[in-house]
Parts: C-alpha cells; structure tokens; sequence
C-alpha cells in the first residue's frame, strides 16, 4: 500500500429504490468524469493535493444486480476497504445505498455518529411498500443501532410520518429555516458524512430527481464539513442523476465535494 493516506473511491450504479425517476445509476460515471477533468487540478480548498498528500484509489464500481442481493455486496466492499487501511467514498447510485455501506462501517468502527446533508428526512418506516426505498435508508440505519447519533442539515420537507419518526429514533434536524453552518454542532466521531446532492439548493445542483427551492449553497456544505474535526471513517456522495443535469454542472459539484471530503478525512486522522 502506498505511504500516502489512501481514500477509495467506490461507484454504487444502483437506482432500483429510487421512487420516482431513474438515472442515479448513472452518476458514478458522471462524477468520475468530472473528478478527473483536466478543466480543474486535484487540490482541495486546503491546499491538500490528490497525489501529494493523500491516493485517491478509484476501485470502480460493484456489480450490482438491482436487487436485495446488492446490499451485502455494498456492505463486504466496505470493510475490504477499511481492512486495507483505506476510507472509502462512495459514489452513489440512490440514498439506498447508505444502510449498507454504514453496514460495513458499523463492523469495522462500530455505532457511528452521522452527518446528513439532504431536502428530505429519508426517514420513511417504509415508501410506497419498499423497506429499501431511498426514502427509508436512515430508519433502517437507526433501528438497526449502526449509528448513535443522526444529524441532518438542509432539510425543508418533513412531513407528519418522517417527524414521528425523527422523535422516534432521537434524530437531531438543523432545518433550513434561518440557516447558518454554525447550527450544525460539532461531531465526535467515528463519523460518517453523507450528502444528497438534492440537499443544495436547485439553483446551485439541478441534476437531482427531487430538487426541492430553498436549500444550502455549496458554500454552507463547506463551511459545515471544515468545521467538523472528529476521525471520518466513511462517506457518501449520492442523488446525482444525469439525466436532469445541466452542462454537467451538478456532476461538477458532487467532484468538487468528493475532493474536499477527501482532504477532510485526511485533516482529521489525528
């Protein structure tokens, strides 16, 4: 293994539990395309540079079936990369795919504490009869006991069923109403970040199924991930879908998220 700190890069083509468009699949691609652009260079906001300080191993993406099947798969794949001495980053594909890849970061680490950037809860007991919908992830994941604490910023939908829910499992909620990044608490870890693209506002990243008016500036995202300083184990990108993108410009956002979470988990190793 290299000298340098590495950082996979894990593509998760899955759309299957998305409930109302296809296209995440799709992203993986999209991402790494725009990740690897000669129109930018590889250095984070921090001056920490790919290649310099730290490998950012692309390892491809899963197989995926699009079916049940998929989730141990998700899940061996974490802690393969974790047992390497790598974080992983995973590029999404729907927000199904965070349960399992939490999964595999609970068997190595342990309960984590979450950091969940999105619109909408995904709090859901079950969508449209679908435990596994990308509406449901975070209810899988707390009924499970993967993580001790939930933190979730930029929601603006939280309908009667998702605040029962978020009561039920002690979910904290830093709504978008008077938003400012210094709401968001400073975490302990081991923690694990995961971003829904359609968390940002529309206007910034309109290539997401569900954009939703009103919501974070990708300068808000950054001032909330470098406030953060506890150990990262893991990380998502998800929710990017192609099909409603605009001169790839959300593609570009969730590279430029991917470089700086990246640098971060390098920051905090300690």
């Amino acid at each position: 293994m290299s000298a340098l700190p590495v950082i996979d890069l894990i593509g998760l083509p899955s759309d299957a539990n998305s409930s109302f468009a296809r296209g995440p699949a799709q992203a993986p691609t999209a991402i790494r395309a725009a990740l690897w652009s000669d129109r930018g260079n590889l250095a984070s906001e921090d001056g920490l540079e790919v290649g310099i300080d730290f490998d950012l191993r692309d390892l491809g993406d899963l197989p995926l079936d699009e079916t049940a099947a998929d989730d141990p798969l998700i899940t061996a794949a974490i802690q393969a990369s974790i047992v390497a001495g790598a974080v992983p980053v995973l590029l999404g594909g729907d927000h199904a795919i965070s349960h399992p890849a939490v999964r595999g970061v609970h068997a190595a680490h342990g309960p984590v504490t979450i950091l969940h950037f999105d619109a909408h809860p995904d709090l859901y007991d079950d969508f449209d009869g679908n435990p596994r919908s990308h509406a449901s992830p975070f209810a899988r994941i707390m009924e499970a006991g993967l993580a001790a604490r939930l933190v979730q910023v930029g929601i603006r939908t939280l309908n009667a069923h998702c605040r029962a829910q978020a009561q039920r499992f002690g979910v904290e909620i830093v709504p978008m109403a008077q938003f400012t990044p210094d709401k968001v608490p400073v975490l302990e870890g081991p923690l694990y970040i995961s971003i829904d693209l359609d968390g940002i506002d529309p206007a910034e990243a309109p290539g997401v199924s569900h954009p939703e008016p009103g919501g974070l500036t990708i300068r808000e995202v950054l001032a909330v991930l470098r406030r953060q300083t506890a150990q990262i184990v893991g990380a998502d990108v998800v929710e990017l879908n192609p099909r409603f993108d605009t001169h790839d410009r959300t593609a570009i956002v969730a590279a430029k998220l991917v470089r700086e979470l990246a640098a971060l988990i390098v920051r905090n190793r300690g």
